[in-house]
């Protein structure tokens, strides 16, 4: 389960341009099942899920995976807690074009402690949930955009 208490963060802060994207925010998101945030462009949502994530700080308030809270982002423990239980799919789905589609996800794998057995099970798996597997070998430059993104979500999937 991760929880946000009193999560504010701020671009520019402190000047006359200052933007308050994520205000005062609590929530608490289960362990399993689907959440949607909605709102207009610019309103603060990927600014939540970086904090959330651990990918980029936050200003004031709380955040807490599992058993590790931080205040802030960097602490050594939430890094650690992100990179066990977190996976990510993003809007540009940084996929290195010249590699296979099995070492892209291959390299998402690497902070996990498998073997390489074990690793090449879980990619079979992954590729298999989105219906790509046929793809396993090829570069994922030569691949449409929406099969790049199930490359993406396999990537995520495969670090379950």
């Amino acid at each position: 389960m991760v929880t946000l208490q009193n999560v504010d963060k701020y671009f520019y802060r402190r000047k006359s341009n200052q933007i308050h994207v994520i205000n005062n925010t609590t929530m608490t998101l289960p362990d399993e099942g689907i959440v949607c945030l909605l709102g207009p462009s610019g309103c603060g949502k990927t600014s939540l899920l970086n904090a959330l994530g651990g990918l980029d700080r936050f200003d004031n308030g709380t955040i807490t995976a599992g058993e590790v809270s931080v205040n802030r982002y960097g602490k050594r423990a939430y890094e650690a807690e992100r990179n066990r239980n977190f996976g990510y799919i993003f809007q540009n789905y940084y996929l290195l074009p010249e590699h296979s589609v099995a070492y892209n996800i291959y390299l998402g794998l690497h902070s996990l402690k498998l073997t390489h057995a074990e690793k090449l099970t879980r990619i079979r798996q992954a590729l298999e949930a989105v219906d790509m597997s046929r793809y396993i070998r090829r570069k994922v430059g030569e691949l449409s955009g929406g099969q790049q993104q199930r490359v993406a979500i396999a990537r995520a999937l495969a670090r379950r």
